[in-house]
């Protein structure tokens, strides 16, 4: 197929040619892949400024997007991939394989850095975002082999999914510590306050006056961002929420469990050993059921699924995406409604031949990579994620280019419980990567583009 790319992508392109060291916070279906691509092409095969090329992306993305994407367009003639997935042996033959771009799954970098000589100059870093924590081995690893990488590529469209502390990690290995600093202790001191304390035990983490402004001005001219609502034709979408209450017994229960961390049932006793397994044991029981210590599931009530039935029932057919948490979630929806996973190949293609009228799918199964817009319009959130990263990812399975109806997104919330403080985050947390997106910006068409030279 012929590349005739968006103003929007020849300008990433051109941005990654003229940066060493960037990243590009791309909205979802914005056409991240084609655009490195391109770029990699032009710098392997046109400037011959580059040699071996890692590419390192989710699972699923590792083995079909990036492949997938390659073999489409006719101008990547002559660029050569090797997939470095599967088996120990599997791994070793690609990598022996010549090739222009070895591709990688980010859960095999600690194998690959541990175990192969390092002779990559050029790494592409795919969900960027995946890189956020300092204390995954992940992370280590890469930072081991930072300084032989000439040249690096970070691509993400969620950079700060639970605040501006995530973007250190991200950019230190980008940048090695150039812009942030090269500790993250000294990011926080520099830029952030305590906020949530117990003694001496910090929770989290505000701003200091001015500093959100300051940290965009440092990591300014490494980063473009773009939404999609501003480059494609997208359709229309519409976020509900459907409330649910609780009776009184249900909600004496759920408030005895939230206050003492313990509740006796007639034939159960439910507890919580620290504040986290708190958290975990109320949003279950404003699901409607709850693990006791041997994992057996408890129900509490059934207010989530009378909700689901009523919205199944008011599509009138149309096909519905319903995306759970739990397991026992997964389980009480399938025994009460003729409902079907998304999980393999056949699935995806079903759903989007409309196939399957309600179709269940766990949402960090389906965070990238995956196109099931063909398939329906309507997702119902029956239990709900603290992830900004994997509640975004997931809507834009269905919400992006290519969709031909209103997309309508529903929240099933259970009333004066945690569901409503899990709403409340990833709309404060959509709120402050906005401002992220928004402050690097890309200007296009002689909008302000002389912070963009190097």
């Amino acid at each position: 197929m012929k590349y005739n790319p968006h103003d929007y992508q020849s300008y990433a392109t051109d941005f990654i040619l003229s940066h060493p060291v960037c990243a590009l916070m791309l909205d979802m279906g914005l056409g991240k892949t084609i655009i490195t691509l391109t770029a990699l092409w032009l710098l392997a095969l046109d400037y011959f400024t580059v040699g071996k090329i890692l590419v390192i992306a989710p699972k699923r993305v590792a083995e079909d997007t990036w492949s997938r994407e390659f073999t489409k367009w006719e101008h990547l003639f002559g660029l050569t991939i090797a997939k470095v997935l599967g088996t120990k042996k599997q791994r070793e033959e690609a990598l022996s394989m010549k090739a222009n771009i070895y591709i990688i799954n980010r859960e095999n970098v600690v194998w690959l850095v541990e175990n192969y000589k390092w002779n990559f100059d050029t790494v592409v870093i795919d969900e960027l975002s995946s890189f956020k924590s300092t204390k995954a081995q992940r992370f280590k690893a890469m930072r081991r082999v930072r300084g032989k990488v000439t040249r690096i590529i970070g691509l993400t469209g969620t950079p700060a999914p639970n605040g501006l502390l995530d973007l250190w990690p991200q950019m230190n290995l980008l940048d090695m510590g150039e812009r942030l600093g090269r500790f993250i202790g000294g990011y926080r001191e520099q830029f952030f306050l305590p906020d949530k304390r117990n003694r001496e035990v910090i929770f989290s983490y505000k701003l200091k006056p001015g500093a959100e402004d300051k940290i965009y001005e440092l990591i300014n001219d490494i980063c473009i961002s773009m939404k999609a609502v501003d480059y494609l034709d997208m359709p229309e979408c519409i976020s509900n929420r459907v409330p649910v209450t609780l009776n009184k017994q249900e909600q004496d229960y759920y408030d005895t469990m939230e206050r003492d961390m313990v509740l006796s049932l007639p034939e159960d006793e439910l507890d919580a050993v620290n504040a986290a397994s708190l958290t975990g044991k109320l949003l279950q029981m404003a699901n409607g059921a709850v693990y006791d210590e041997n994992h057996k599931v408890v129900h509490i009530h059934d207010r989530k699924l009378d909700a689901l039935e009523d919205l199944i029932e008011s599509a009138n057919g149309k096909p519905i995406l319903v995306a759970y948490w739990y397991k026992h979630d997964r389980e009480r929806i399938l025994a009460r409604f003729d409902a079907r996973d998304i999980d393999t190949s056949k699935d995806i293609s079903d759903w989007n031949d409309g196939k399957i009228p309600v179709a269940l799918i766990h949402p960090a199964s389906a965070g990238h990579g995956l196109n099931l817009q063909d398939g329906g319009s309507t997702i119902i959130w029956f239990g709900l994620t603290w992830s900004l990263e994997l509640y975004q990812q997931l809507n834009a399975r269905l919400w992006r280019q290519g969709q031909k109806n209103t997309v309508v997104i529903e929240h099933i919330i259970t009333a004066r419980t945690v569901d409503e403080d899990v709403m409340n985050a990833l709309e404060k947390k959509d709120i402050s990567q906005s401002a992220l997106m928004d402050a690097v910006k890309a200007r296009i068409g002689g909008r302000d583009e002389s912070r963009r030279s190097i």
